[in-house]
């Protein structure tokens, strides 16, 4: 009886055993600024969706984890796009976590002994290097009070090792280990030691560490970060970036796929092209074509034939010239000092509104031919538009962003601008009209 009896309650109690359940909850503030959080499980290549949650008018969310969810790296997603909107997880399978997040201050985990443990780990490192900042930028002569600090710079990273024995963090607390001088360095010692020892303790295989934004964040901090005392930062970003890539060779290709791509598109945001560029060539289009990543390939050399200094790519159009249908090409045209080729569409307001300021400032420029490619899903609009500018030469691109002109020039907003010398040269890709006016006026 007693046995039939036991039986019985296990099969009672089983069901809620198989979905004991974890919460990941929190608060976002300022709350009206947000609307969802979303969570994925990450991999090295993949994220996984799990579940999301409505963020409340008072900016508080819930969602609850069944016993599917394994333990590993989770990202939470806050905002659009994705990429920039985030922040990781660390979830071990064994506890509740509870968050705060404000978009002025980032996230705060208030319990959850991975996270929190993670958190401290930073906090008082930032600490001390404030610390040995302070003492060389004061061009303080104690040595001893530096030995000092560098001796409370390896008990907290001694100590704080130990307390994550045996946890996820203690992946990130040991490839986070800083370097830490036996001896007494001058800065420029000191600062150099850094940047020789930076990848030290960093394991590109380790899976965790792949599953995270770290690597990407510490790729990105060296190349960005240790540019030294030089006037010649596209120099210094080119060695940086050769530096990572040397640290990195272990990895998997489909990992160095990722924080190469994450570093080209940083350097194409902030257009330095000559690097992005240089990444594609020595790196990045290698890691395509071993992948067989087409799409990858094809985005980069798109890019690469749109870069400054490049003669821009030719394509082919029709027009009506003395009323009949003529196809023409770029090159067909001769005998201006300067063109320029703007995307627009009869859609898009900021277009409404720099067109005609294009077409009054470019009256009086004679030497100076404008193309316009008017990206559109049907021509009547683009077509009653273009009436009221009859000096330029107008395109019609159907098909608006999946038209053929527009994805060779890797067009992806409008208005976008290109300046082109008498040689159809690439000189400017002006980010607006006012841009542009001055790019043409000097």
């Amino acid at each position: 009886m007693n046995s039939v009896l036991k039986y019985i309650l296990i099969l009672i109690f089983l069901p809620s055993v198989l979905l004991a359940q974890h919460t990941i909850k929190g608060t976002f503030t300022p709350a009206e600024d947000y609307n969802v959080a979303i969570l994925y499980k990450v991999t090295p290549t993949v994220s996984e969706y799990i579940a999301n949650a409505e963020i409340g008018e008072d900016g508080i969310f819930e969602i609850q984890l069944d016993s599917t969810a394994t333990k590993g790296m989770y990202r939470l997603v806050y905002a659009l796009p994705q990429e920039d909107y985030n922040f990781d997880i660390i979830y071990n399978g064994k506890e509740d976590i509870e968050l705060s997040f404000n978009s002025e201050t980032g996230v705060e985990f208030l319990s959850s002994i991975e996270n929190s443990l993670l958190a401290s780990y930073t906090n008082s490192m930032s600490m001390v290097t404030h610390s040995i900042s302070k003492f060389f930028t004061e061009q303080s002569e104690d040595t001893l009070a530096l030995a000092k600090i560098f001796k409370t710079q390896k008990g907290a990273q001694t100590n704080f090792e130990a307390a994550a024995k045996g946890r996820i963090v203690l992946e990130f607390i040991k490839a986070n280990t800083p370097y830490i001088p036996e001896t007494f360095e001058d800065v420029k010692t000191y600062v150099n030691n850094i940047k020789q020892h930076y990848f030290d303790h960093i394991d590109f295989t380790n899976i965790t560490l792949q599953s995270s934004n770290f690597l990407e964040e510490k790729i990105l901090n060296y190349v960005f970060g240790m540019t030294m005392d030089s006037e010649d930062d596209i120099k210094n970003y080119k060695n940086n970036i050769d530096v990572a890539c040397k640290a990195m060779a272990p990895a998997p290709m489909a990992v160095k796929r990722i924080l190469l791509l994450s570093l080209w598109q940083q350097m194409a945001d902030l257009n330095f092209e000559s690097v992005a560029n240089y990444i594609s060539e020595k790196y990045l289009m290698d890691i395509a074509v071993e992948l067989n990543d087409q799409e990858l390939l094809n985005t980069l050399i798109k890019y690469a034939d749109v870069s400054l200094g490049k003669t821009a790519p030719d394509f082919s159009f029709e027009i009506v010239e003395e009323g009949k249908t003529t196809s023409r090409k770029l090159m067909d045209f001769d005998g201006f000092k300067e063109y320029v080729i703007v995307f627009w569409s009869s859609t898009c307001g900021h277009c409404l509104d720099e067109i005609p300021q294009l077409y009054t400032f470019c009256e009086t420029k004679v030497h100076l031919k404008v193309i316009a490619i008017g990206l559109e899903d049907e021509p009547n609009d683009w077509k009653s538009l273009t009436y009221d500018y009859p000096n330029f030469v107008h395109v019609y691109g159907e098909g608006k962003w999946d038209n053929e002109i527009g994805n060779t020039y890797s067009v992806s907003a409008t208005p976008t601008y290109f300046v082109l010398d008498k040689d159809k040269k690439i000189t400017a890709k002006p980010e607006d009209f006012e841009a542009l006016k001055k790019v043409l006026e000097n």
